[in-house]
Order: structure tokens, then sequence, then C-alpha cells
């Protein structure tokens, strides 16, 4: 315990520092004759301060509001004046407790430092509890952000075609049940792209694997850098792929077919060599165009229409007849 008295008149200094000392023990009173001498001590290394509330030196305000400043420790100001306006003023600037000098205050001094030092301790494990809970709290919301970011990878990582990087069939199988409500709610438009490579087992036959991946890598780019942000693609199985055009009628999805397809051609003759030739056939059907009755019919009617595609001699962009005049591009 250390103590720190602020008391000029010498006669009450002696008295309150033996009564401070037979309670606590003697040494743990230090004592300051004036403010100015007390400010210039280091504050941190008491545990309490008692005041005088009427030094010749500074005002009992300016003291305690410096001191407020400085340390958070207790304050307690001991006086003769028996004023409520002292009091209030005591309190107002920092003080933490008040003490007369009126009957047998000297008594009273050593309970109230115990009391004073008991509520700061209680404070200060309060404050470093709830520090603890607020750094613990930021902790475990780190940790459920890393959790969360990892899950959204892993997900992400399950939903994609390792290969191609576009997305897999059965993730592809959720966006359309979506897609293809959210269309019929709202009675917009869906389109679906069934999109085939011709002469693509002949190049595996012929120049191995390791060319057939670099050639889907290249058609997964191309299709990827012709879609809007809201339409999605997957690899479907093979080489063949899907694309879902949300809010696109059949001949606007015809048209991001046929352009896809002619950068594809131009394209892979610059991967492949010899006299291979590749190209693409695609099937297409819309929401509006065939009435499809769900969303496995809309990708049926897409993938009967890339088959009629293919025995027309490939290389060909086909709109489903389904319901409609057939459509030829």
């Amino acid at each position: 315990m250390r103590i720190l008295l602020v008391e000029d008149d010498v006669d009450q200094r002696e008295l309150m520092r033996e009564t401070i000392g037979d309670t606590f023990g003697s040494g743990t009173v230090t004592c300051a004759e004036s403010g100015h001498e007390a400010l210039g001590l280091n504050l941190a290394d008491f545990d309490v301060i008692l005041i005088d509330f009427n030094l010749p030196d500074i005002s009992g305000v300016d003291l305690l509001k410096t001191l407020r400043d400085r340390t958070a420790k207790p304050l307690i100001v001991v006086t003769g004046d028996n004023l409520r306006q002292t009091a209030e003023q005591a309190i107002r600037a920092g003080a933490d407790d008040f003490v007369l000098k009126v009957g047998e205050y000297l008594y009273t001094i050593p309970l109230i430092l115990q009391k004073n030092i008991d509520v700061f301790h209680a404070r200060q494990e309060n404050l470093r509890l709830h520090e603890q809970q607020i750094q613990q709290a930021r902790e475990i919301a780190i940790k459920n952000q890393q959790l969360k970011e990892t899950l959204q990878k892993m997900e992400e990582m399950a939903a994609r075609d390792p290969l191609t990087g576009l997305y897999n069939r059965r993730h592809f199988a959720e966006v359309l049940e979506r897609s293809f409500a959210e269309a019929a709610r709202y009675a917009k438009d869906l389109a679906c792209i069934m999109a085939d490579l011709d002469g693509f087992k002949k190049l595996n036959d012929t120049e191995g694997h390791q060319a057939g991946d670099r050639i889907l890598r290249a058609t997964a780019n191309m299709i990827s850098s012709n879609l809007r942000v809201m339409d999605v693609a997957a690899r479907y199985g093979g080489d063949e792929f899907v694309i879902l055009l949300p809010h696109a009628s059949a001949d606007l999805a015809s048209q991001v077919g046929e352009r896809i397809s002619r950068q594809f051609q131009l394209h892979v003759k610059q991967i492949v060599a010899g006299d291979l030739h590749l190209s693409m056939s695609m099937g297409i059907a819309s929401m509006q165009h065939n009435r499809p009755l769900n969303s496995d019919q809309l990708v049926a009617l897409a993938d009967e229409a890339l088959y009629a595609a293919k025995r027309q001699g490939k290389n060909r962009t086909i709109i489903s007849a389904h319901g409609q005049t057939p459509a030829h591009v």
C-alpha cells in the first residue's frame, strides 16, 4: 500500500500519517506539504491520494482537476469546510470521496481509504475483464470470418470443374432451378445453350489428352469472355458445355453462341497443328420460345437441338423447334 498525503498543516499531517500508518503499516504514507510538491511526484507510485482542499499554493478544485487528468487512482478530499458547495465542487472536480475534519474523523480515514482502494481495484478488474471480453469477441469474429471465407472457398472449389474453372454440372443444376423459378415467377425469358466440340475425340486419339485439355481450357476461357455477369457457364461433361442466359431470348442466345463458335475456330488454329479440324455445334432453347414445363425440359430441348446440329453436318447452331417453327442459324 502506497498512500500520498497532501496537507500543509504540520500537526494534521502528522496525525493522519500516524493513524494511517497504524492501520496499513509504517512507511506507507508519503507526505507533500503543497499542491505543487504533490504534482512533482510520480503519481503512478501511489494507490490512493489524500488531499487537503485548502492549500496555500493552489486551489483544491485546480489540484483535483490536474490530478484527475494524470491518474485514475482514488482521490479523497479531507477538509474542515462543512459546506455543501465545497463537497459538490470537490466531486465535480474529480474527487472519489469526501472526509470532514470533524469529531473522530481520523479513525474513519483508514476505512475510507480501504473502501476506495477496494472499489478502484474492483473497477479495474471489471475493466480488465471487459477488455478481455472485447478482445475475445474480436478474435472470435476474426476466426468466424476466416472460417466463413474458408467455407466459401471450399464451396467455390466444390462448385468448379478443376480442369476448366467453369462451374460443374451439380452446381449448374442448382443455379438452373433458381433461375427457372425466377423467370417463371416474373414472366422473364431464360435461354440455355448446349455446346459440343466437333472432332474432339479424334484430337484426343491423335494428339493425346494433354492437347485435349488445352483445348478444353481454351474453350472455357472463350465462353467466359463472352458472357454477361449474370450468365452462368458449366462443363456439362467431357467436351460438352452448357450456358444459361437469364433475361435472354433464343435469338440473342444464338448470337452469343455464334460469336463463341467463330472465336473458337480462329483460336484452335493456333493450338492444333496439321489437318485436324475442330468446330462447335450448339443447340438452343428458351422459356418463352419453347414453353418448357420445367428446368430439366429446358436443358433437354437445348440438348435435342444440339444433336440435331450434329446430325445436320456439325459446326452450326440450331434453335429448338419444340412448340415453334424451327429456326436455323
